[in-house]
């Protein structure tokens, strides 16, 4: 009678030596325990527990109402029935503005939301804050390109990047963010050459959403990639369900599509 093993836990070197030997990291969000297993059983390396929980789970028109405690709340439930993925959790709008408030926020994430890793949106702004969390041993994934906390300051949810003195910004930024001491880059929204450019750029792993093939993985908002999400489906978004029949047929169909590079498409990208 065989065994049956579970994988190793993924961490922040699983994910270096992933992107060093250029194979694709399947990351999705999570919010529960019960999807938490379902997603551990189809091979996802990384949940990112997002603060997209706001509009998908709440109802809100973004994810500014978020707090602190959603966050650590959904956080738990993953940590509790979680076995091998990487666990990033985002940092809500507004719990990070100056250096202190970020570190006594992350620290909480970690020590009641079994938080591996926090997430916060900006790029050379938030570097001071990213050095700060680095130095007291807190792992960072840093978030640019679209950054839908700003959603309001950007004027709706738009591509960033398209202009060369956008492109540059956004370079500048990941440049900004490696340098401060983040481990892991999610790029949204930005065109596929430049989330490329990126990519090469930078030696810690990036993780994109409309942001082309060529990043070293890709996210979805879980709901989104299920088709169950109300309203216009992003061009990003592929429904994985709907040619799946099942939700782990999906998810199984989502990493492996992942992993072959077939998505993101030409189709999702700009």
């Amino acid at each position: 009678m065989s065994t049956v093993t579970n994988p190793p836990s993924v961490n922040i070197a699983t994910l270096q030596r992933m992107k060093a030997q250029g194979e694709k990291i399947a990351c999705l969000t999570c919010y529960d325990a019960s999807f938490t297993r379902v997603l551990e059983d189809a091979g996802v390396d990384v949940f990112i527990i997002g603060d997209s929980l706001g509009m998908v789970l709440k109802g809100h028109e973004s994810t500014v109402a978020v707090t602190m405690s959603d966050m650590i709340y959904h956080a738990a439930n993953v940590a509790r029935a979680a076995r091998h993925a990487l666990r990033v959790v985002d940092l809500p709008f507004m719990s990070y503005a100056t250096r202190e408030q970020a570190l006594g926020n992350a620290a909480r994430l970690m020590r009641e939301g079994g938080a591996h890793m926090v997430k916060l949106e900006g790029g050379a702004v938030v570097a001071g804050v990213v050095e700060h969390l680095a130095r007291h041993a807190i792992p960072v994934c840093g978030h640019i390109g679209l950054q839908p906390q700003s959603v309001h300051a950007l004027g709706g949810y738009r591509v960033q990047g398209r202009d060369a003195a956008g492109a540059e910004a956004v370079l500048s930024d990941a440049r900004a963010l490696e340098a401060a001491g983040a481990s892991l880059l999610v790029i949204e929204c930005v065109p596929a050459e430049l989330a490329a450019r990126v990519s090469a750029a930078v030696t810690i792993p990036t993780i994109g959403i409309g942001a082309g093939p060529a990043c070293d993985g890709q996210v979805l908002v879980l709901y989104d990639m299920l088709g169950i999400t109300p309203g216009k489906r992003p061009r990003f978004v592929k429904d994985f369900l709907g040619q799946a029949g099942s939700v782990p047929a999906a998810i199984a169909a989502y990493v492996s599509a992942v992993r072959d590079g077939s998505f993101p498409g030409p189709e999702h990208c700009f």
